[in-house]
């Protein structure tokens, strides 16, 4: 799950070339925008998958990419569209609009949770009572409550501690990664390769809603368009190497995991990195690795906890959420401490006997509502554009989150649909009424 919110305001003044980015620099940003905490417990969610897990990441990379593209595409047809929800808009109407805002809330709510457990885990690794299922949520619990704390005394707090936390973010990731260099065996990782023997073509796909929790904030690509030298060329270059350098990264922690650790300690697992490190390296560096990913994942649940909120505060202001949440640049106390309950609600019912099993569930149900709110935007780019290219682009969109979103298990399905349902529901109970038309632009693209 990225750490950075999803669109960044740009200043309006234009910039002069020098001041612009390359094609290549653009790359790392997108690179740096993917790569964070939600990687933490990734290897224990994908133990039952095993080292085949690898071609999955191959196949969501190649969806990541393409769904860059579509959001670029946007990003040059909509530039002044509000986010997600004005890009479903914009094509699709308010209904669609109204859906993808209220899925993103969602979506950062429960992913947050699933951060949130990933702290917990690493916490776990010095205080061990930590892994039993209440006290693991009353951790949870503390975590969630304290950086809705930090957000309430002022955004800038909240901000300040996830810019401290991305100091420290990758230390555990380049650390398995050496690891893994120096004490890889190839007889192990074997050995993970399809634990339950099923067939690639049943594993695989299954896995996909889990990998792409890792690529999730792949549209801030988008956000890139006016600070490039070359817009039209180099967002599409720079979204494509970005997703390629993230899965780099992800690949390589992954090999490492599978390749030193037994399968059946990686699923029993809540601090994959840190026993990484212990395993190869001692007990001093696997603590190092173990307070890195804490104050990451903390401050990720901070930067996300004020995600949520500025993202409620937004719908208000396009009418999908009352008044309450927020008007203007106005964000009232009642947001943040209402975002902080559903996550409560979240955690506990989402309680499962390992902190794995709860991270799963939580990774899996918030990319199968994101993977949705892409197919929408994805649709939405089929029906603005004009040229053949951008339209080829908009159905591939569509088919890889389609297609992930189908494979996925029933338990992550259930909820989003559920979801959905509601939605629609209240749509049409109360929202319809009043939602003013909007009829979609048609641009060159």
């Amino acid at each position: 799950m990225s750490d950075a919110p999803h669109h960044i305001p740009l200043a309006e003044e234009p910039l002069s070339d020098k001041h612009k980015l390359g094609w290549g620099l653009a790359a790392l940003v997108v690179a740096g925008n993917m790569i964070g905490s939600g990687l933490y417990l990734l290897p224990v969610s994908l133990a039952p998958t095993g080292g085949s897990s690898l071609i999955g990441w191959l196949v969501a990379a190649v969806g990541a990419a393409t769904l860059a593209l579509v959001f670029g595409a946007l990003g040059r047809l909509q530039p002044d569209a509000d986010g997600l929800a004005g890009f479903a808009e914009r094509g699709l109407g308010r209904f669609a609009g109204f859906n993808v805002s209220l899925a993103f809330w969602a979506a950062c709510l429960v992913g947050n949770v699933a951060v949130a457990v990933a702290a917990t885990g690493y916490l776990g690794f010095f205080w061990p009572v930590l892994r039993d299922p209440v006290a693991a949520t009353f951790c949870n619990l503390g975590i969630i409550w304290i950086a809705t704390i930090a957000y309430i005394i002022g955004a800038r707090t909240a901000s300040w501690l996830a810019a401290v936390a991305l100091i420290v973010g990758l230390t555990p990731i380049v650390i398995a990664v050496v690891a893994g260099a120096r004490a890889f065996d190839p007889a192990l990782f074997a050995a993970s390769w399809s634990p339950s023997g099923a067939p690639l073509f049943e594993t695989v796909p299954a896995s996909l809603a889990i990998i792409f929790w890792a690529y999730l904030g792949v549209e801030s690509a988008a956000a890139l368009s006016r600070r490039v030298r070359n817009p039209a060329r180099d967002v599409g270059l720079a979204s494509i190497a970005g997703v390629g350098l993230a899965t780099l990264v992800y690949v390589a922690a992954t090999v490492s995991v599978f390749g030193v650790i037994p399968l059946a300690a990686i699923a029993a697992s809540s601090s994959p990195y840190a026993d990484l490190a212990q395993r190869v390296f001692g007990g001093s560096i696997a603590g190092l690795v173990a307070v890195c990913a804490i104050i990451k994942t903390i401050g990720t649940v901070g930067g996300w906890v004020m995600m949520g909120g500025e993202t409620a505060r937004a719908a208000a202001r396009q009418g999908y959420l009352p008044k309450g949440f927020g008007a203007g640049d106005h964000t009232p106390v009642a947001n943040p401490l209402l975002g902080a309950a559903i996550m409560s609600v979240v955690t506990v019912l989402s309680g499962q006997p390992t902190l794995g099993g709860q991270f799963g569930l939580l990774v899996g149900v918030t990319s199968v509502l994101t993977l949705t709110v892409y197919a929408v935007c994805s649709a939405s780019l089929f029906r603005l554009a004009r040229r053949s290219r951008a339209r080829i682009t908009a159905i591939g969109g569509m088919a890889f989150a389609a297609a992930a979103v189908a494979f996925a298990a029933p338990g992550y399905i259930v909820p989003s649909v559920g979801f959905f349902a509601l939605m629609t529901v209240v749509w049409f109970a109360v929202m319809r009424r009043s939602a003013a038309p909007v009829d979609p632009v048609a641009d060159d693209a």
